[in-house]
């Protein structure tokens, strides 16, 4: 798959287009040519994105996720909520590492443009024209990398990752499934969390 269709498809799964989800899709792939790997099909990479909660570039998370193949379905990624649009991706077999961040260059620009202004008016991007839409994208899609990136040095990154634990039962107190690692021993009865009293 080549870049454009990477972007392209990650605009479909992001279900708007614009700057902070291409943004991510810059990032996520110059950490993997920084350490020379593929997209996650499974969880051979592990992903560190800084984004926190309720604010407007969040969406910066989906472009590193699909761009990576680390999701959170998948359990190869997490956040470490710090309000920043970069990534640490590690490469869990060759136990290295590479951090990302997009640069503010283009925030002046970015905060100017009609889709930002409709933003801030409380516009939902998906009633934005695809013109406007697309201005930011262009703008951060074709910027060169070295203005809009910092990418730093691989570095090593050993660690002892748990191994996944396969399977689910049914709670003896509720019915639910629950994964086989979430269940709790209460008296004679296997039970969730939730069930079980535990807080973890």
């Amino acid at each position: 798959m080549n870049d454009t269709q990477i972007l392209t498809d990650t605009l479909k799964f992001h279900g708007h287009r614009c700057w902070a989800s291409v943004a991510g899709v810059r990032v996520g792939l110059a950490a993997l040519r920084a350490l020379d790997v593929k997209r996650s099909g499974g969880t051979q990479l592990y992903a560190i994105i800084e984004t926190g909660q309720e604010h407007g570039g969040m969406c910066f998370g989906d472009g590193v996720q699909y761009t990576t193949g680390c999701t959170f379905g998948k359990g190869n990624l997490r956040k470490n909520p710090l309000g920043k649009l970069a990534v640490t991706v590690i490469d869990k077999d060759g136990e290295r590492a590479v951090r990302v961040s997009y640069k503010p260059t283009l925030q002046k620009q970015i905060a100017a443009s009609a889709f930002m202004q409709q933003r801030a008016a409380g516009v939902s991007p998906d009633e934005i024209s695809e013109e406007d839409q697309m201005e930011l994208v262009d703008l951060v899609w074709n910027a060169p990398e070295s203005e809009i990136l910092t990418v730093g040095p691989v570095f090593d990154y050993p660690y002892n990752w748990l191994p996944e634990v396969m399977g689910f039962a049914k709670c003896d107190q509720c019915g639910e499934l629950v994964a086989h690692a979430y269940r709790r021993v209460v008296g004679d009865k296997i039970m969730c969390i939730p069930c079980s009293g535990y807080d973890r």
